[in-house]
């Protein structure tokens, strides 16, 4: 499990997340995911809005990536997880309040427990664990 720092919790703040998954095929799949936001020091937590494909992987399998990169530094994160899927309950429903004013209520929440993480910087560091 690894903590997030003042730097990730910076770029999870200001930056767009991409969320990565397989199914059991192993076919990939990513996707932009703006309401993805940090829920505790070890956990990430979005809105899932469509329930589509991304849904779909994480209750097949759990396994979920998310990468954040800020173009103008060359850096970036990438963190590694297994997913879970909440349509009722603690997590959905303050999914649901967190929504009221920025989007519609969601199909569910998905919380990410962070396992590991990679740098994304440019250079000779570029995908180290950290």
């Amino acid at each position: 499990m690894s903590k997030l720092t003042d730097a990730m919790k910076e770029m999870i703040e200001k930056q767009l997340a991409y969320v990565a998954t397989v199914n059991n095929d192993g076919i990939p799949n990513i996707g932009p995911k703006r309401s993805m936001r940090i829920l505790d020091e070890n956990t990430l937590i979005y809105n899932e809005n469509t329930g589509k494909q991304t849904m779909n992987n994480i209750l097949a399998n759990g396994k979920v990536a998310v990468a954040y990169a800020d173009w103008a530094k060359l850096d970036g994160y990438r963190f590694v997880g297994k997913a879970e899927v909440f349509t009722e309950g603690k997590y959905y429903d303050e999914a649901v309040e967190w929504a009221k004013g920025k989007m519609g209520a969601p199909k569910a929440a998905v919380i990410i427990h962070i396992e590991d993480v990679y740098t994304l910087r440019s250079g000779a560091t570029a995908g180290d664990k950290l």
